[in-house]
């Protein structure tokens, strides 16, 4: 079987906590081979996403932000319009484009809420990695 080939984009912005989205991506998916690559910010994952989508390089892309509330702009607005794009980067490409984009309500730089977000991208990267992996596989079937 041919290994699955993921384009793995990350958001600066909280990189600390972001990047704990791909550990847990590759413990759970230790088998496929993962690009990374690093963006500003979530919004610039969806345009990066739909250019490795085209490259034809990838069973699947994932995208991974931490959108916090810094008091200047709505985050949940930035949140769904990144989501959105994303959707619309798979639907355009037909190429699979999963989301660990978290947008807590209340976050601040404290070791106890860094360290109970690291633990949950961790998680989340586990769980990103088992969707891509189930449709990759279902893919792969319906073009068999």
């Amino acid at each position: 079987m041919m290994r699955t080939q993921i384009a793995y984009v990350q958001a600066k912005w909280h990189s600390n906590i972001v990047s704990k989205s791909l550990d847990g991506f590759r413990a759970a998916l230790p088998d496929a081979d993962v690009a990374s690559f690093e963006v500003p910010g979530a919004f610039e994952m969806p345009l990066i996403a739909k250019e490795l989508a085209k490259t034809g390089k990838y069973d699947a892309v994932v995208c991974a932000a931490f959108v916090v509330d810094g008091g200047i702009y709505r985050h949940d607005f930035v949140a769904q319009t990144v989501v959105e794009a994303l959707m619309s980067v798979g639907l355009e490409t037909g190429v699979p484009v999963l989301s660990v984009s978290l947008t807590p309500h209340h976050f601040q730089e404290t070791e106890f809420h860094t360290k109970t977000f690291e633990d949950h991208f961790v998680k989340k990267g586990a769980e990103v990695a088992a969707a891509a992996d189930q449709i990759v596989r279902l893919r792969r079937e319906i073009h068999a």
